[in-house]
């Protein structure tokens, strides 16, 4: 058995994947809503196929044969960690049987297109029977994936592997002690920047001129991808070469579209950026779900978001928006940070924002654990965005309707967003060490600076190394909350003109 039969049997499976990813990309963004009920059926058949293909015996017989000592020792690095991913998939999908994924598949798939419609109606009960049948799913499998101490243990380590839950009550105890009271003290003691200026109506069309002009300015390669538009923002791996981004506008709102493109571009850039040498194997993705966020919080926050982003830019913004013209730099860029309790994710300040996904965690961890029901949610949904972030939830569409994730059945998924920032924060600081005049090259527009040091030191290697090594290979330290807290101490302190807090 040659390790080539290995690799042509992962590229027909990914094929599959390919397909299906352009199926969901379509639902998404140009699908006609009459084709939703058969799309729904041909996206399970995809995911089907892909599924029986990587649990049926020819998986199985590589699976047995490269994972044999004396095989196994004469492998590559890189196959051997292809070989370690495949086997681990296989392990856990094999427990669960096709025709339950096939139906899983298609719940989510109509889950999701109903999501759409109630959210614009703000209707959780319609969407409730949806989401009753795919956390019924989810918890049957992680019956049959296993577990050791929690069960919501079997769904993290599909995003975030060797993380557990232990670890993020752990890292979120480290946060809460830091960043409430940091959140308090800029509020109680700082100056509110004024964000007036953000206030308006910004010309749609503009807006797509100026994501476009976003992505090139951040070296998106747009030979091997496209933005378009959609309810919720996304980034998809089609596969190698076709890498998708969408956005969101709104009339009154510029800087939903700006910093989701810059988000989503950040994602995109990490996908281009792996190696061609890994084409169609395992590795070709990212090392997980949390080091992916990074990238992409990188790319909207310390880079979006900061000073030396918008003395280059803001001259560009200014000539498509005239009502810039007569706005100071440094008045729009406190106005851009300013830190406000919000009720949307993807719009929360980057201090704030580690609180959303806090709640989610907790409340997706008492799902799977029975601890709470689906019809539970809105009400649970309602109470911790109170206690977390102080403000009250005027309806669905703005509350636990807000995201996609539960209805495309990614439970697991969301404290990666979490994690995401906190690698970023620290990858960041090591660039700022390897890149002397990084504020300067971004200040004079020159972004392939930190593009090249990421691809250098991130991208190119997909998934050849676990989190927890890639960020000890790159920063020279496990991860460490530490370097998110001293970057939005600083920060945030000079723009609301307090005395930094020292940190724990």
């Amino acid at each position: 058995m040659e390790i080539k039969e290995f690799y042509d049997y992962c590229r027909e499976i990914a094929s599959y994947g390919s397909a299906a990813a352009l199926v969901e990309w379509d639902m998404r963004t140009k699908m006609p809503p009459k084709a939703a009920s058969d799309r729904s059926i041909v996206a399970g058949k995809l995911g089907r196929t892909a599924f029986e293909m990587s649990t049926s015996p020819r998986m199985a017989a590589f699976v047995e044969y490269f994972n044999r000592p004396a095989v196994n020792k004469q492998l590559s690095d890189v196959d051997r960690r292809n070989v370690e991913l495949e086997t681990k998939r296989y392990r856990k999908i094999s427990a669960i049987p096709a025709e339950k994924y096939e139906k899983f598949m298609v719940a989510c798939s109509k889950g999701e297109y109903v999501w759409q419609e109630a959210k614009a109606k703000s209707d959780f009960a319609m969407f409730r029977p949806y989401l009753e049948e795919i956390v019924a799913y989810q918890k049957e499998f992680v019956e049959y994936y296993g577990y050791e101490q929690n069960r919501y243990d079997a769904l993290l380590d599909d995003y975030e592997p060797s993380i557990t839950t232990q670890d993020l009550k752990v890292i979120i105890d480290g946060l809460k002690s830091e960043l409430v009271p940091f959140i308090r003290q800029l509020r109680e003691q700082g100056t509110r920047p004024d964000t007036s200026c953000l206030t308006g109506t910004f010309d749609k069309a503009a807006q797509e001129q100026m994501s476009l002009d976003v992505l090139k300015t951040m070296t998106y390669d747009f030979e091997g991808g496209r933005i378009d538009e959609t309810a919720h923002p996304f980034t998809t791996g089609i596969g190698f070469g076709d890498v998708r981004v969408t956005t969101h506008y709104y009339e009154h709102n510029i800087a939903s579209a700006l910093f989701s493109t810059m988000h989503e571009g950040g994602h995109a850039l990490y996908e281009q950026g792996v190696s061609e040498a890994y084409r169609w194997m395992s590795i070709h993705r990212g090392a997980s779900m949390g080091v992916h966020e990074s990238q992409s919080r990188t790319w909207e926050n310390l880079v979006g978001r900061s000073e030396a982003f918008w003395k280059y830019y803001y001259p560009r913004l200014q000539n498509r928006f005239p009502q810039f013209q007569n706005v100071a730099l440094d008045d729009f860029y406190k106005a851009i940070n300013v830190v406000e309790p919000s009720l949307i994710r993807i719009e929360a300040d980057e201090v704030t924002y580690n609180l959303h996904i806090m709640l989610r965690f907790e409340m997706e961890e008492a799902l799977i654990n029975g601890r709470a029901q689906v019809a539970e949610l809105p009400e649970l949904w309602n109470a911790k965005v109170k206690e977390y972030l102080g403000i009250d939830v005027p309806d669905d569409a703005h509350g636990v309707l807000q995201d996609v994730h539960w209805a495309s059945g990614l439970f697991g998924y969301f404290p990666s967003y979490m994690l995401g920032n906190l690698y970023a924060a620290q990858f960041f600081a090591t660039a700022r060490q390897e890149i002397p005049d990084l504020e300067e090259q971004i200040a004079a527009g020159n972004l392939g600076a930190l593009r090249e040091w990421q691809r250098s030191r991130i991208h190119q290697y997909g998934a050849l190394y676990d989190p927890k090594d890639l960020v000890v290979r790159v920063t020279g330290k496990p991860l460490d909350y530490h370097y998110f807290m001293s970057e939005v101490k600083e920060k945030y302190s000079r723009i609301y003109g307090i005395v930094p807090p020292e940190s724990k």
